[in-house]
Parts: C-alpha cells; structure tokens; sequence
C-alpha cells in the first residue's frame, strides 16, 4: 500500500496520543485480521456442512440460479443472511441489557459464526455479478487494502511475540531469567 502507517502530524507532538492512537489502529487492524481469519476458515466448514446436506439438487439449484440473476438481484441477496440474523443479534443486546452475559454472548458469538459463514458460502456463488457493481468493486479492493494494511502493521508485533515465547520457551526459560535478572541488576533503584 502507497500510504504510511506514520500517525497524523499533528498528533505527532504529544508521545502519549502517539501512542494511544498507535494502539487504536493496531485494534482496528486486529478487527480487520479477526474478520479475515473467520472468513478464511469458516467458508471451507460452511461448504463442508453443505456438502453434508441431503438437498444436493437444491443447493445446485440455489447457486446456479444466483449465477444467472442481474448484479442489483445479487446484491440483495448477499444482503440476507445479514439481515436475517439482525433479529438474533438485537435480541443479545436486550440479554445483555438484562445482564444475561453469558447468554448474550454465546448468541452474539454463534450470530457473527453463522452470518460470515453463510456470507461467505454466498459470496463463493455470487462474485462475479457482486463485481460488476461499480461501488461493491471499489468496496471489495478497499477491503483487500485493508487487510493488507492489517497484515502490515500487526506482522511485526507478531514477529516480536513470537521471538519473546520462543525466549521463554521452557527449554530456554533459565537462560531469559539470567539475561532479565543481569538488565535488572544495571537499572539504577529509586533514589
């Protein structure tokens, strides 16, 4: 991506909003990544849990008939499952309102695990005439960029926490307490 991932120059004066909006973004490419990830791997079980599904000529019949719609038709949908489960996931929030946490969230969880599956199952069947859309195009590369700005500014810290577990592995444990216990030891204490 062309753009940087420097924080705004006005920002840049006060090193505690540096890094409080350093950190918004890390949690906006987190959500990105989030968002990628469950899409990823809930397709494949998605399409595994169609497969399983005695309706093989429904399902033949769904996908080549969303193929042969107009663009704006597929559109709409797409649009389904995301409407549909808008209900279920009002009704967490009214849970949750109550304090029924736990409820609240195994809806909110099992809401979010059935619309990106069920989307992205809809997604597979209907991309070619979602593309053809103008503004969804210019939506779908946005999110693309997106992802891409996620994965460039989230891999690093990535790296770095990978190098730190592997520091600490058990293995290598008594060697990283020496190396924190010998930088400890040439930290001036308190005055």
């Amino acid at each position: 991506m062309s753009r940087s991932l420097a924080v705004p120059a006005r920002v840049c004066n006060d090193p505690i909003m540096r890094h409080l909006v350093r950190a918004l973004w890390v949690t906006i490419a987190l959500l990105v990544l989030l968002e990628t990830w469950l899409w990823d791997h809930l397709r494949p079980v998605v399409a595994w849990i169609v497969e399983r599904l005695p309706l093989k000529a429904l399902k033949a019949k769904i996908a080549d008939w969303v193929r042969h719609l107009p663009p704006t038709a597929t559109l709409i949908v797409f649009l389904v499952p995301v409407l549909v489960l808008i209900p279920f996931k009002l009704f967490a929030l009214v849970l949750l309102a109550r304090g029924e946490f736990i409820s609240a969230t195994g809806i909110l969880v099992l809401a979010k695990l059935v619309g990106v599956g069920v989307t992205a199952f809809m997604f597979d069947a209907a991309r070619e005439q979602l593309l053809m859309i103008d503004w969804f195009r210019w939506v779908y590369w946005r999110v693309i960029a997106w992802n891409d700005w996620a994965h460039a500014l989230v891999d690093p810290i990535r790296r770095r926490i990978r190098q730190y577990r592997h520091m600490f592995a058990p293995r290598r444990a008594s060697r990283a307490v020496r190396l924190l216990l010998r930088l400890r030891r040439r930290v001036p204490g308190p005055a």
